[in-house]
């Protein structure tokens, strides 16, 4: 049973972690490990995903699985920059073959943990999968039965994990003992052994799963890991009023934010502060404020959006606070920075995230059961004095302001900005916009035609559906092959091309409704290759491929022929 505390004691708590993490008391990080294959960075920006978890526990198959993979794709979910559809526990049997090597549980997966990542990777999503690194897993565990953790098999599984063509691996502890130290050196050994695989693989620990608290006591997770669980489970609750310390009790959303605040400087591009997967629209327990709130505040702090909910049943409001354009870009802004608690006066407060643009989001969070109003000055936002532009995400709400913004805020609400320095300037949800190079003049409608294939960048038969796939094809000069180069966009039929935000190599690019983001602007180079501002990477012909109605992606920049466009 939860028991109820004082909020004073979330803060002792918090001022603890301070200290634990300080140098003369926590240990140090681990030793530089052998050098291994060189791979590329799996999560320059928080993942975005879905986990069967929170809403499924065991009661998990392959044919739901796949339907999940389906949904993220019909939802939206998969267009705003969600990617990874992670299996959670219970998909594997409780012993090994005669080999030594992991099997699915052919019950619920009879095709295979290959065969279903073949699936998820044909709807242009990646695959996750769950493992243990003490003796069990969580569902072994609690129910005593044999264990099949890598402890031993590290080098097998990882391989194993590397064949079936997995982009993600939720490593959890599940286990009472251990100390930190003894944590580190299992965690660190799994993860050496995905890196020596050779393949990108993001790797998301919990060292917190049924054992004292001890993630924010370690400040070094980040050397051999992508992601770290911050606390135990995350409950479908506003609050729990558990103590962060115990093992026993799952957190709400206020004590999951005090455990994380004080560990803000260990989150940074490839590494992140992980406050446990989303509970938005799961069971439908939180209202649709709290989920706004839970939403906004993961944002804000630079957290992996990893869905929990059965997206293939939810309600067109979950849907929209989970694909929220404006949200997703404060999460995945390049900067990649967990917000500050500016300010706490009891239940209401205000928390701060620098932007990479220079603007701020701001945050105004009332945790109390009442609506109140809540203020936050431009210098506590970090901003400079005069007029600035402000916005706030869910109700589109704008103006200007030379002091402050203000706002009453529902109980268990929040209200989310973006704030601009200036009064006349952009889109205060857009990031600056590129001055054109000289080849790029705006306003002019162009084919753009690949060298290698001699085809045309094509919206396939028309279409201008958000999410819309841009491919090649036979250049004929129709309207759906005239390219506008509008500022740093590229228009055709009204739509803006777009990378979904967090985008990496190999992501598709896609149709969107315009809106000034960085994931919508890109630059023409000397060479013919043309770059995406937010991504860094150049558009590619899938695979060099010449034929009608190859898919067009995101790719490192190499000035190959396929990524080479001339303008006619």
């Amino acid at each position: 049973m939860s028991r109820s505390r004082p909020r004073s004691r979330l803060h002792t708590f918090a001022l603890a972690l301070v200290l634990l993490v300080s140098p003369v008391v926590g240990l140090a990080a681990p030793a530089a490990a052998a050098p291994a294959p060189t791979v590329d960075e799996p999560a320059p920006l928080p993942p975005l995903g879905w986990n069967s978890w929170n809403t499924f526990y065991c009661n998990i198959n392959e044919q739901m699985i796949r339907q999940a993979a389906d949904a993220m794709v019909s939802s939206g979910m998969a267009a705003a920059g969600y990617q990874y559809v992670v299996v959670d526990d219970c998909w594997m049997q409780d012993t090994r073959d005669g080999s030594g090597n992991l099997r699915a549980n052919t019950s619920r997966f009879p095709s295979g943990m290959k065969a279903l990542g073949d699936y998820i990777h044909s709807k242009g999503l990646k695959f996750g999968l769950y493992h243990a690194p003490r003796e069990k897993t969580c569902d072994q565990y609690f129910n005593n039965r044999p264990g099949t953790s890598s402890n031993g098999y590290e080098t097998r599984d990882a391989q194993l994990f590397a064949s079936w063509g997995v982009d993600y691996v939720k490593h959890d502890w599940c286990d009472p003992r251990g100390n930190v130290q003894e944590q580190v050196t299992l965690f660190q050994r799994f993860g050496d052994a995905l890196k020596a695989t050779g393949r990108p693989i993001v790797y998301s620990i919990n060292p917190n799963s049924a054992h004292d608290n001890t993630a924010p006591t370690y400040s070094g997770w980040g050397a051999f890991a992508d992601m770290w669980r911050t606390s135990e489970d995350l409950k479908d609750a506003w609050s729990t009023g558990c103590p962060p310390s115990d093992q026993w009790c799952f957190v709400g959303i206020t004590e999951a934010l005090d455990i994380i605040e004080p560990m803000r400087e260990w989150t940074k591009p490839g590494q992140y502060n992980d406050p446990d997967m989303l509970m938005v629209g799961v069971r439908n327990t939180l209202s649709p404020t709290e989920n706004r709130a839970h939403m906004s505040m993961w944002a804000m702090l630079s957290a992996p959006l990893i869905a929990g909910n059965d997206i293939r049943n939810m309600s067109a409001d979950v849907r929209n606070i989970l694909t929220n354009r404006d949200v997703l870009a404060i999460d995945q802004d390049p900067l990649v920075r967990q917000a500050d608690r500016v300010r706490d006066d009891g239940d209401a407060e205000v928390w701060v995230k620098p932007l990479a643009d220079g603007s701020a989001a701001v945050a105004l969070l009332n945790r109390g059961g009442s609506a109140r109003t809540i203020s936050a000055s431009l210098t506590e936002a970090g901003l400079p004095t005069g007029t600035a532009t402000f916005r706030e995400l869910w109700t589109g709400a704008s103006g200007q302001t030379g002091d402050r913004i203000t706002a009453t805020v529902p109980a268990h609400g929040v209200a989310l900005y973006r704030i601009t320095p200036g009064g006349t300037g952009p889109d205060p949800t857009a990031s600056p916009t590129p001055t054109p190079t000289p080849t790029q003049q705006p306003g002019t409608a162009t084919t753009l035609v690949s060298a290698s294939s001699g085809r045309c960048l094509d919206a396939p038969n028309g279409a201008t559906t958000n999410g819309t796939k841009p491919v090649i094809w036979d250049c004929h000069g129709g309207a759906n092959q005239r390219w506008e180069a509008t500022g740093a966009q590229l228009r055709v039929l009204g739509r803006c091309l777009d990378a979904a935000p967090g985008a990496a190599a190999g992501s598709a690019v896609q149709l969107w409704d315009c809106h000034g983001g960085t994931n919508q602007q890109w630059t023409f180079q000397s060479n013919g290759t043309i770059r995406g501002v937010a991504s860094g990477l150049c558009l590619d012909v899938d695979r060099n491929l010449t034929a009608n109605n190859t898919a067009v992606l995101l790719w490192h920049c190499s000035g190959a022929a396929n990524q080479t466009w001339s303008r006619r």
